[in-house]
């Protein structure tokens, strides 16, 4: 036997092994006793899931998760996509959760799990067959599950629920359960990433979706279509999907706060650490639903060593705190940069989807780096310099002066490509070699990277903030120089 083959087989026994173990049944319970607890499971599902499969319920669920699932579950009708981030529980939630508490409530009689392969459809249906087979609190209550029919990829259980596996492009025809035709049917994570480069493999996979899958359910009867995955291309299926869908719902990592979404089970820390260790591409695609191509504008950009800070005539510390009215979640940014000769070193700096709280200390961070090494200004756009911000500011960081970037602003690209691109352009904007491995500078470097005009859910608050520090710098030398010019003149007239 093929040893990926024992790894398998070893890795289902021990699952079997684990469900068995997590469901132990209540003893010396009445039968009036066992009648009022099932029929309380079957009217209250987050109850219903705990219960039945308590191994699965790490945590508690978190809102959107209630939300989509009683959404499925209120309607015997429905069209429901969900584009949900990495690690949210979509398929436990919509692939065995949703179909066991419609099961067992007498709600679903033939289900086709969908995936990208068939291997992968097959894989997503074992956890409902091996719980049916194995979980000893729903043979308890329900009574034995497992049917003349039980093979891997295709089950039907001893009260005739059929459920059944199937690849993208296989054909769902002969599906009929008896009369039944398909009343649930779960599309999960069917885009993969190298279709996403091919539009017309989207567009086939998609037309085999609504041309074939799709009507293998009843014209009149009960039709669940639920389609979960993350949003991996612009033109996704699950992108198709959403715009004819009856219910869409979109949850990142980070909700619109930069709290994160399931916070029941992931916290602030937990979540900013693994999108550090990738890129901020790979982190918009993976996490936030929002793939990005990269740039053209900013392609590569210089990093190199920067002057001792005391070789400076000053540094800025720059911050664009993105208190924006938006649906997506902006990173806070704080940078120091200074100039000398003509060329514009980021010493280093904060890049993140966090509290304003933290953002306050990034500042302190900055002056102790700095220390007396050289004059620094910290300076924040003046629209937000209100009085419960400043206030805010004066109590957790006393000694910082910040003051407002008043300037009338145009619009963001235009000032980011025209003041920053002829910088990077002659290898005059130069990141801190000595911060390579800093997570803020490299998420800097690839906001930087994947810049474009009308950048469609992207985040360009970084180069904000550089651009910002530059400009202010900009301003100051020539203050500086009409000082110098003015101070020459008076000296002559002696």
């Amino acid at each position: 036997m093929k040893e990926s083959i024992k790894n398998a087989l070893q890795r289902w026994d021990d699952y079997i092994k684990n469900i068995r173990r997590q469901t132990p049944v209540p003893f010396n319970e009445s039968d009036g006793d066992k009648e009022r607890r099932i029929a309380a499971l079957l009217n209250n599902f987050p109850a219903f899931c705990k219960y039945y499969f308590p191994n699965y319920c790490g945590a508690e669920f978190a809102d959107f998760q209630l939300e989509f699932a009683q959404k499925i579950i209120d309607n015997d009708v429905i069209y429901a996509v969900g584009a949900w981030a990495r690690e949210h529980a979509k398929s436990v939630i919509n692939g065995l959760f949703v179909p066991m508490f419609l099961k067992f409530n007498r709600k679903l009689y033939n289900m086709i799990v969908v995936s990208n392969s068939y291997d992968k459809a097959e894989e997503l249906l074992m956890p409902i067959m091996l719980n049916l087979e194995h979980n000893h609190r729903l043979i308890n209550d329900f009574g034995q599950q497992k049917g003349m029919r039980w093979e891997t990829g295709r089950i039907v259980t001893t009260d005739g629920c059929s459920f059944r596996a199937l690849g993208a492009g296989q054909s769902p025809r002969g599906s009929r359960n008896e009369e039944k035709r398909p009343d649930f049917i779960l599309v999960d994570d069917v885009d993969v990433d190298d279709e996403s480069r091919n539009q017309s493999r989207i567009d086939r996979k998609f037309e085999w979706i609504e041309q074939a899958l799709f009507p293998a359910m009843s014209i009149s009867g009960a039709k669940r279509f639920v389609v979960i995955g993350n949003i991996i291309s612009k033109e996704s299926c699950i992108i198709k999907a959403a715009k004819v869908a009856d219910f869409f719902q979109k949850v990142n990592i980070l909700d619109a706060d930069g709290k994160p979404s399931w916070w029941q089970r992931y916290t602030l820390d937990s979540v900013n650490y693994m999108l550090s260790k990738i890129s901020y591409i790979s982190g918009q695609k993976e996490f936030f639903n929002n793939p990005i191509t990269s740039g053209t504008v900013f392609r590569e950009m210089v990093w190199g060593e920067v002057p001792p800070l005391d070789r400076l005539l000053f540094a800025v510390c720059y911050t664009d705190p993105s208190f924006k009215d938006t649906k997506k979640s902006d990173f806070k940014a704080t940078f120091l940069v200074g100039e000398e000769h003509g060329r514009y070193y980021i010493y280093t700096g904060f890049l993140l989807q966090t509290t304003t709280a933290k953002m306050i200390e990034w500042h302190t961070d900055i002056q102790k780096y700095v220390g007396d090494k050289t004059a620094l200004y910290f300076f924040i756009e003046s629209n937000f310099l209100q009085d419960d911000f400043l206030n805010k500011f004066r109590e957790d960081a006393p000694k910082i002066n910040i003051q407002g970037d008043d300037r009338h602003k145009p619009e963001k690209f235009v000032r980011i490509e025209s003041n920053l691109e002829p910088l990077n352009r002659t290898m005059r904007l130069i990141f801190n070699e000595a911060e390579r491995h800093n997570p803020h500078m490299r998420r800097l470097e690839e906001q930087f990277k994947a810049l474009e005009p009308n950048l469609s859910g992207g985040h360009d608050d970084g180069p904000d903030a550089i651009e910002g520090a530059v400009w202010i710098i900009q301003h100051k030398l020539r203050i500086f120089e009409i000082d110098v010019v003015s101070i020459k003149e008076s000296t002559r007239k002696f």
